[in-house]
């Protein structure tokens, strides 16, 4: 059976399945096909032994840094 996963950008729907913060990170798990969504806190203390076990590794974490931007509706 074969999995197919699709990459959107991650919200402030998905949540940190350690401590429930906004997800930054997801992981895909080679053997399973299984999802895995961390903060960057949590993505950071788990990288060096989940990342290889993974089909995907997609951080977000840059997004931490961005200003927002604001419609001038006057």
């Amino acid at each position: 059976m074969m999995t197919t996963t699709v990459t959107r950008e991650l919200n402030a729907l998905d949540r940190c399945d350690r401590c429930g913060a906004q997800a930054y990170v997801r992981a895909v798990l080679e053997t399973s096909g299984g999802e895995l969504f961390f903060c960057g806190h949590h993505a950071r203390s788990v990288e060096e032994k989940l990342r290889p076990m993974t089909t995907e590794w997609q951080d977000e974490t840059a997004r931490l840094h961005e200003k927002p931007v604001f419609d001038d509706e006057d």
